[in-house]
């Protein structure tokens, strides 16, 4: 695990505004294997199977445009470190983190349906949550107020007490647990992964002191692991009452459906709770192109998403925002994806890639029936 690359050189000082990306190589150990797509099985017939969805490929390319891409002059690099099982319980319960590491000792486990511990899983959950923990800590220290875990295996999933959806451990419900142990009043949530951020949702349910915003697939439950079904009626419990809002929207809303919803529901929501810190989760795997989603959100709505928090923050937490990586499974274009929303969070005038792919046009038409 202490395998980590150097930041390349810079040719010229960094910009005035940088974002703090916390990584470690050793997330790529985590193996999920190959089958038909998530599922593992392998039917016999195939020449050629599937990498699991969630592989290190993706990841790779995520760091690999940060370190060579035109934003590299905006980032600084930062090493993510192994979390200590105690830091875990803040979010999750003692049995639960003692079924993982059993699954561990045991070298392979399918937690639940395309959710596979395999050697080398746990040491890289334990790196992306640690490097979540370590980005928090570094806003909240003080130290930069826009900050990056690029992590996997990701874990907006992970409910207090149940692995879900390629997820072990809740690595943002960590980080913004955290904030409130440090003093923070109020944290915001707001995840635009493809698929309903349930798990976080699930820890903070009863609380008002965060905000939970979910925009996703309407895809509802997908089983005994991810029993919420992402719906507007799921508003929050007890004091957490009115603090969970659920954004489920249609296959195909694409980049100017995005831009209404944060606009017309993520704004006036914000703006409401006045949080003291934003918690920015993305998973490109809403875009145009991922095998895993449908909505077909480009660079361009990707950017736009990123600069509509980023004034938020300005706003109500003194620009303070952590980025957490979650889904996003096209090798390639997720990483353009994930360069145009950082460009958004630094609020550049101006995109510094161009989209290569991206050439569907918008159905205004549908747009209105929102």
């Amino acid at each position: 695990m202490d395998r980590q690359p150097p930041s390349p050189p810079l040719t010229a000082a960094l910009p005035c505004e940088v974002i703090h990306v916390f990584w470690h190589e050793g997330m790529l150990d985590h193996d999920a294997g190959a089958g038909v797509f998530d599922t593992g099985f392998d039917p016999g017939f195939l020449e050629v199977l599937d990498k699991h969805p969630e592989n290190a490929d993706r990841v790779r390319n995520m760091v690999s445009i940060l370190r060579k891409g035109p934003l590299a002059p905006f980032v600084s690099w930062h090493p993510g470190r192994p979390a200590h099982l105690s830091e875990l319980l803040s979010f999750h319960t003692a049995e639960y983190v003692e079924e993982l590491v059993q699954a561990n000792v045991a070298g392979h486990k399918e937690l639940c349906p395309g959710t596979f511990m395999n050697p080398g899983s746990w040491g890289a959950a334990l790196l992306a949550a640690g490097a979540t923990l370590s980005a928090m800590k570094h806003i909240l220290d003080g130290n930069g107020k826009l900050a990056y875990a690029l992590v996997r295996p990701p874990g907006h999933h992970a409910q207090p007490c149940r692995a879900d959806g390629y997820c072990f451990l809740n690595n943002a419900g960590l980080a913004v647990q955290l904030a409130l142990d440090s003093g923070c009043r109020k944290a915001a949530v707001i995840d635009i992964d493809v698929h309903h951020g349930n798990g976080t949702a699930e820890g903070f349910y009863c609380s008002d002191n965060v905000l939970t915003i979910s925009l996703h697939m309407n895809h509802g439950s997908w089983g005994p692991s991810h029993p919420q079904n992402g719906s507007i009626d799921e508003v929050g419990e007890g004091s957490g009452f009115g603090y969970n809002l659920n954004i489920p929207l249609p296959n195909g809303t694409g980049d100017e459906g995005y831009a209404y919803a944060m606009n017309q529901l993520v704004v006036p929501a914000i703006q409401k709770f006045e949080p003291d810190l934003i918690v920015l989760v993305v998973g490109q795997d809403s875009s145009a192109f991922d095998p895993n989603g449908r909505q077909c959100l480009t660079m361009a709505g990707y950017k736009k998403i990123g600069e509509v928090v980023r004034k938020l923050a300005d706003m109500h937490s003194e620009g303070r925002i952590l980025v957490v990586q979650e889904g996003g499974y096209h090798v390639t274009y997720s990483a353009y994806c994930l360069h145009a929303t950082l460009e958004g969070v630094l609020n550049l005038p101006a995109p510094l890639l161009s989209d290569p792919i991206a050439c569907y046009p918008e159905d205004t038409p549908s747009l209105s029936k929102l």
